[in-house]
C-alpha cells in the first residue's frame, strides 16, 4: 500500500469510534483516522509478507518430508534442515525480560485465568466478576462433593431447599481447606465455635473452651464489622485472599457452630476477553458488538438485563471490596478480574476498513484489533475511579504468531499504536501464546523480541497439536489423538515453555500459563488433575467457568508457585530434540477397523457439534456434548486438531473418502438428536446437501491440507456469512 491509495472506512464503524470512543480519549477524530490509515499503509504489506513467509516455509517442509519418508528420514538431518531454511533460528546470548509497570495480579500472584468470548456480554460480565467466588456454592453445586442421595432415600431439605447432609459435607470440605492453608496453633477449624480479633490477632474459641490463634498471624489482613464480633475476616495465603463470612442465621442451612455463612475465595485473578477462537465475528456488525462490549468493560459501565424464573436480573461490574485493617484504617481490594484482550491473529481481513488498490480489498483484522482494542483500553488509563489496570498498562494477548519475526512485527505495531494514542512507550503489554510449532522451537528468541513488553506465555494442546499435524502432514500418518498426547514431544513442549520462561526472567515479572480444563461438569476430576499446573511452575492456568476458577484457586493455596519457580530455575532441562520428535504412527503399528472407525466418529461428531452452532447460530464457544454426551467447552482449536487429524489419515490411506462421508451423515443424525430441545437449531441430517453447517464441516476435512497452517477461519467465515445472508 502507498500513501496515495484510498482507504474506505465502514460508516457504522466510524460512527461508533467518533461518537462512543474518541470523546473519552486524548485523540481527536482527524488525528486518529489519519494515523490509523497510516498504520494500515505501513503494516499491511509487512503482515502479508509474513503470511507468505509462513507459506514458503511450509512448502519447503512438505518437500523435505515427501523425499525423506520412512528409512530416508533421519532426525538429526531434519533438525539441521530446519535451521538451514530459517525455520529454527540460532539462540543468541542469555537475557532477562525488562517489562515494567505490570499489575501484581500478573507479576507476583499465582491464580486461575478465565477465557471468555467478548461478544457475549453476560458471559463477559460473569468472568469479570469472577475475581471472588463462594466456595460453599462451588462445592455444593458440583461433583466435587459426593452425592448425598442413596438409592431409595428421601433427602431432608431445609426451608431454603438445601440438603442438610450435602451441606454438612460442603462445610467439612471447606473447614479441611482452612486447616491445610490457615492452620490453628492447635485444634481444627471444625471445632471452632467463635472467631474474633484481639490485639491484632485472629483468636478462635474451640468447643472445649480452649482459645487458640492462627499459626501464622501474618495471614490476617483485616475484617468487617466489629473486632469482637466481625461480620467477615480477611485472610491471605500465597498472595491470594480468602474472606470468612459470618451470619448467625446460616446461609446454607446446615449447623455451623461458628455461624460461618460462607468462605469467599479470590478466584479469577485475570481474565482474557477473547476476540479470537471463541468468537464468531465475520462482519462489521459482529465486530462492533465485540468492540462495544470491550468499551463497556473498560469504562466500567457494561450491564446486561435478563429474565430468570420470571424475575428481571440486571448484571453489572462489581464494586471494589472494602475492609478495615488491623490499625483501624480502611482499604479496598479489586472486585473484578484484571482483563486482557486477546486480539485475532494475522490471517484474516475485515470489512471495517478496505483499500481500493485493486478493486475493494479488506484490510488485516489483526492490525485493526490492535488499534481499536488499545484505543478503548486507553480509556481505562484515564479513569479517576478504580479501573482495570492500577499499573497503567493495556494488556493484549496475541495468538498464533509464527516465530520471532511475527513477534517483532507485533511489537513494532504496538509502538506505532502508542505513538498514535499518545501513550508512554511499552504501555501496551504483550501476551505470547506458544501454540504454533515455529514459536515453540524459537520461544527464547520470541521472548527476546518482546522483552520490554512481554507479560505472558502459555501452552495449549489443541492448537499446538493442530499445527504439529499440519506442519508434518507429509511425514506420515499420525497416531490417534489420545496417543499423540502420550508422546515425548508434548511433555517436552510443556516443560520447555516453563523452563524458557524462567530462564528469561519471568519469575516476579510475568505469567507462565497452562491450557484449558475442557469439562465444566467434571470438577472432581479437575481437582485431582489440575493441581499439576501450579506444581509444574505455571502461575496461571485456564478454567472454563467462574465456579471452576473458585475451585482451581484452592490449588494455588496448596502450592507455593513462587517457591516452585525458584527451584525449577536452578534445574532447567531444555529437551529441545524431544519437541521435534514427530508423533507419527510406528510402521509396525496396525490399527483395527474398529480403532479407525472409533477415532473418526469421535473427531467428526465433535466437528459437527461445534460447527453447527458456529455457522447457523453464531455461537463461537459453548458446552458441546461429545459422542458420549459429556459436555466439553469447545472453540475453534477443537476444529483445527480434529480436521487436520482426519485430513492426515485420509492423505496417508488410513481411511477413505467414502468412509468419512458415511460417518459424517451418521454423526449428523446424532448431533441433531443431541440438539433436539433447541428451538433455534437447524437439523443437518435431513438435507445434508443444503445444510451450510454440514457443508462447512465437510470442507474443513476435505480441504484441510490446503488451509493456511490448518486454520479453520476461512471456511467458517465463508459459511457463516452465507448463513447470515440466508437469515436476512
Amino acid at each position: 500500500m502507498t500513501n496515495s491509495q484510498q482507504i474506505i472506512i465502514n460508516k457504522t464503524f466510524s460512527r461508533f469510534i467518533n461518537d462512543e470512543v474518541l470523546p473519552f480519549t486524548q485523540v481527536g477524530e482527524s488525528e486518529f483516522w489519519a494515523g490509523f490509515k497510516q498504520i494500515l499503509r505501513n503494516f499491511t504489506p509487512r503482515n502479508n509478507a509474513l503470511l507468505q513467509r509462513r507459506k514458503h516455509l511450509q512448502q519447503q517442509i512438505d518437500e523435505y518430508h515427501q523425499t525423506h519418508q520412512g528409512k530416508n528420514f533421519i532426525q538429526e538431518d531434519y533438525i539441521q534442515y530446519l535451521y538451514d531454511i530459517g525455520y529454527i533460528l540460532k539462540q543468541e546470548e542469555d537475557f532477562q525480560i525488562e517489562t515494567t509497570d505490570v499489575d501484581f495480579e500478573v507479576a507476583l500472584i499465582a491464580g486461575p485465568q478465565l477465557v471468555v468470548p467478548v461478544n457475549n456480554a453476560r458471559f463477559a460480565l460473569n468472568a469479570a466478576n469472577a475475581r471472588w467466588g463462594s466456595l460453599y456454592d462451588a462445592l455444593y453445586g458440583t461433583d466435587v462433593i459426593d452425592s448425598d442421595i442413596n438409592e431409595g432415600e428421601t433427602v431432608q431439605k431445609n426451608s431454603t431447599g438445601f440438603s442438610h447432609k450435602r451441606a454438612d459435607k460442603v462445610i467439612a470440605y471447606a473447614k479441611n481447606f482452612l486447616d491445610q492453608c490457615f492452620p490453628c496453633t492447635t485444634g481444627s477449624h471444625t471445632d471452632v465455635s467463635n472467631y474474633f480479633i484481639d490485639n491484632k490477632s485472629l483468636c478462635m474459641t474451640l468447643q472445649n473452651g480452649e482459645q487458640v490463634t492462627l499459626k501464622n498471624q501474618l495471614q490476617l489482613l483485616g475484617y468487617k464489622g466489629l473486632m469482637a464480633q466481625p461480620s467477615s475476616i480477611l485472610l491471605v495465603n500465597n498472595g491470594l485472599h480468602v474472606e470468612l463470612q459470618f451470619d448467625p442465621t446460616g446461609k446454607i442451612g446446615a449447623t455451623d457452630i461458628a455461624a460461618m455463612q460462607d468462605i469467599i475465595i479470590e478466584s479469577a485473578l485475570t481474565t482474557i476477553i477473547d476476540f479470537e477462537d471463541s468468537v464468531t465475528a465475520v462482519d462489521a456488525e459482529d465486530k462492533l458488538i465485540a468492540y462495544r462490549n470491550w468499551l463497556g468493560l473498560m469504562r466500567g459501565n457494561l450491564s446486561v438485563s435478563f429474565t430468570k424464573k420470571d424475575k428481571t436480573i440486571v448484571r453489572q461490574m462489581e464494586s471494589d471490596r472494602q475492609y478495615t485493617d488491623l490499625e483501624g484504617n480502611q482499604f479496598q481490594l479489586s472486585g473484578t478480574s484484571l482483563l486482557f484482550a486477546r486480539n485475532v491473529g494475522q490471517l484474516m481481513n475485515s470489512e471495517l476498513l478496505q483499500n481500493t488498490d485493486i478493486g475493494v480489498e479488506d484490510l488485516p483484522e489483526g492490525i485493526i484489533d490492535a488499534v481499536v482494542t488499545s484505543l478503548i483500553g486507553s480509556i481505562d488509563l484515564n479513569r479517576t475511579n478504580s479501573g482495570n489496570s492500577q499499573a497503567g498498562s493495556i494488556y493484549i494477548v496475541k495468538p498464533k504468531m509464527h516465530g520471532p519475526e511475527e513477534v517483532e512485527f507485533t511489537c513494532k505495531l504496538f509502538a506505532a499504536v502508542e505513538q498514535l494514542l499518545k501513550l508512554k512507550t511499552n504501555t501496551i503489554k504483550l501476551g505470547i501464546m506458544d501454540e504454533e510449532r515455529r514459536t515453540t522451537v524459537n520461544l527464547k528468541e520470541c521472548i527476546r523480541a518482546a522483552k520490554h513488553r512481554v507479560i505472558f506465555i502459555n501452552t495449549g494442546f489443541l492448537d499446538r497439536t493442530g499445527d504439529e499435524i499440519h506442519t508434518s502432514m507429509y511425514a506420515g500418518a499420525f497416531l490417534p489423538k489420545a496417543g499423540i498426547k502420550q508422546q515425548p514431544w508434548i511433555s517436552a513442549y510443556e516443560d520447555y515453555n516453563v523452563d524458557v520462561g524462567l530462564s528469561c526472567g519471568f519469575h516476579g515479572r510475568a505469567q507462565i500459563g497452562k491450557g484449558m480444563w475442557a469439562m465444566p461438569d467434571e470438577m472432581k476430576q479437575m481437582m485431582k488433575q489440575k493441581i499439576e499446573h501450579p506444581k509444574s511452575g505455571a502461575n496461571t492456568a485456564w478454567v472454563p467457568s467462574p465456579t471452576a476458577a473458585t475451585l482451581h484457586a484452592l490449588h494455588y493455596h496448596q502450592t507455593d508457585v513462587q517457591a516452585v519457580q525458584k527451584e525449577l530455575a536452578s534445574s532447567a532441562k531444555f529437551l529441545f530434540e524431544d519437541i521435534l520428535t514427530i508423533p507419527l504412527m510406528p510402521t509396525n503399528k496396525k490399527l483395527t477397523a474398529e480403532d479407525i472407525t472409533t477415532e473418526l466418529e469421535n473427531n467428526i461428531q465433535g466437528i459437527l457439534g461445534y460447527v453447527v452452532r458456529w455457522v447457523e447460530q453464531g455461537i463461537g464457544c459453548s458446552k458441546v456434548p461429545d459422542i458420549h454426551d459429556v459436555g466439553l467447552m469447545e472453540d475453534r482449536a477443537t476444529l483445527r486438531i480434529s480436521s487436520q487429524h482426519i485430513a492426515n489419515w485420509l492423505f496417508h490411506g488410513i481411511c477413505t473418502e467414502n468412509q468419512i462421508k458415511e460417518i459424517l451423515i451418521r454423526m449428523a443424525r446424532i448431533v441433531d438428536q443431541q440438539n433436539s430441545s433447541d428451538e433455534w437449531y437447524i437439523p443437518m441430517s435431513n438435507n445434508t446437501e443444503q445444510s451450510l453447517a454440514f457443508q462447512a464441516a465437510s470442507a474443513l476435512i476435505f480441504s484441510g491440507i490446503v488451509q493456511p497452517n490448518g486454520y479453520t477461519e476461512p471456511i467458517l467465515h465463508h459459511y457463516r456469512k452465507l448463513a447470515k445472508a440466508q437469515a436476512r
